[in-house]
């Protein structure tokens, strides 16, 4: 099988990037399904009555649009399956997704979505809290903090009303960069503006534990060297500060992938903790050994198609099982792999694409299938195209403006330079937040985010002490140059 990126280059003939997708070995990767089995733990964890102290809450956020980001909301739709099953009750549970993907024109299953190829519907009874433009940054913070004066006006107006003895659990799956999460509508988050609204979470003694979960590409730079750890919060994220996250199911490459869909239906790290929740008790199985599951089906064999996967925060969690959370569904009670689960037991084979590709897959995919000659053959060619010369707008730009800035030499280390393990990505996130702002405004891609690959090299001007406002004028002219 030819890799995606060779596809698109071959149809093109634009060689000026590489579209990050790649195979292991010359084949298909190969995505481990095996579950581990865990002990039987004495539930000393539980009261007299088989319940924890205090209140369950949890927040699941998809923080992209569009039918070629379909995995992120049904990766959302999925994680509030298993919350529902675990017991969870929907005024614990603040759903954001934009609500783009059920009933949009290209799904081939009207009102069905699914993260898995022989997955069930998992967008049956999931709360529209905060859908289309509600799902931002505003609203997000506002609900983490249980402030409904914060809140924009629009959606339940649900938020984490929680007192001390309560525990919270986020997962927040989207397009990332360095230093930040997308938002569909209105500002991004900021690691530094996250890590604030949870400190202000942790005066207010309004939980006990928090757990947060991330999906996006560097999303280790969200915590890494600013997430304290005596905030009682153990974060875990599909990557670390410096690499991508991995979409999965994808088209094309899965032997039974339903041939009517042309995007990717879930991705690699969110699929490794929901499969693995799916099926176990989790009155028995801890966060650390959830980690433990997650890290070794994300990384694999080949580090080039996957990432690491990390913890930050507060470790003494670890410990925690993944009930007090999540919930348990009581069909996994005492659950041990059986033949009844030998499927579970085996590899399935499936490639793997870079979170900032997998719209041009959808694409791809979407111009191979159409009839010749078809409007839709039109608009999809319309659409890829559109997509690579943006790509190939901004990866211009960017060089561009680090040769004005700081010289043609210093190019490729101002784009590949990293801090420090440990280390915050930027030292003064104004600046940071003023240039990332400014060059997402003027060469921005509204599908893929892929202008965001290059916040990094944002970062690293910063830290070198460029003139922030010589930088912004010099954004403006290069994306207008090169438009």
């Amino acid at each position: 099988m030819i890799s995606y990126c060779f596809r698109l280059f071959i149809f093109l003939s634009l060689s000026s990037f590489s579209v990050e997708s790649r195979q292991l070995n010359g084949n298909a990767y190969k995505l481990s399904s095996r579950f581990p089995t865990f002990h039987h733990e004495d539930p000393s964890h539980l009261d007299n009555n088989g319940t924890i102290e205090g209140k369950r809450w949890a927040i699941l956020i998809a923080g992209s649009q569009g039918y070629e980001n379909y995995r992120h909301q049904a990766d959302v739709c999925h994680a509030y399956q298993i919350l529902r099953n675990g017991g969870l009750e929907d005024d614990n549970i603040i759903v954001f997704m934009y609500d783009d993907i059920a009933l949009n024109e290209y799904n081939p299953r009207p009102g069905i979505i699914i993260n898995k190829p022989d997955g069930e519907n998992v967008y049956k009874g999931v709360p529209k809290d905060y859908t289309g433009e509600d799902v931002n940054l505003n609203n997000f913070l506002g609900v983490i903090l249980g402030n409904k004066t914060r809140l924009t006006g629009g959606g339940s107006g649900k938020v984490v009303d929680s007192g001390p003895n309560d525990r919270i659990f986020i997962y927040y799956a989207d397009h990332g960069s360095p230093g930040l999460l997308g938002m569909p509508s209105g500002d991004d988050l900021y690691a530094k503006d996250l890590i604030n609204v949870l400190k202000k979470k942790h005066q207010a003694k309004s939980y006990k534990s928090m757990v947060f979960y991330v999906e996006a590409c560097e999303s280790g730079s969200m915590f890494e060297g600013i997430l304290p750890s005596n905030l009682n919060i153990y974060a875990v994220t599909a990557a670390n500060a410096r690499e991508n996250s991995w979409g999965t199911y994808c088209p094309g490459d899965y032997p039974s992938f339903p041939s009517e869909f042309d995007t990717c239906l879930g991705d690699l790290f969110s699929i490794s903790w929901m499969e693995d929740s799916d099926i176990h008790d989790l009155r028995n199985e801890t966060l650390e050994q959830q980690y433990q599951v997650v890290r070794r089906r994300t990384a694999v064999d080949s580090l080039d198609v996957s990432s690491h996967v990390m913890q930050y925060g507060s470790m003494t969690f670890k410990k925690d099982f993944l009930f007090s959370y999540l919930g348990t569904n009581p069909q996994n009670d005492h659950f041990a792999l059986s033949s009844a689960h030998h499927s579970l037991n085996l590899p399935i084979t499936s490639n793997v694409v870079s979170q900032r590709d997998a719209s041009l897959l959808h694409f791809w995919y979407k111009f191979h299938r159409a009839p010749e000659g078809s409007p839709i053959k039109v608009e999809a060619h319309k659409e890829l195209v559109g997509e690579l010369s943006q790509r190939k707008h901004i990866d211009e730009s960017i060089n561009q403006i680090i040769r004005v800035l700081f010289g043609y030499r210093n190019v490729p280390e101002m784009l590949n330079s990293v801090q420090s393990a440990g280390k915050p990505l930027v030292n003064d996130w104004n600046c940071f937040k003023l240039l990332v702002n400014a060059f997402k405004k003027c060469c921005g891609s509204a599908t893929s985010r892929y202008e965001t690959k290059y916040s990094g090299a944002f970062a690293n001007m910063c830290n070198a002490g460029v003139d922030m406002k010589q930088a912004t004028a010099t954004i403006t002219e290069a994306c207008s140059i090169h438009s």
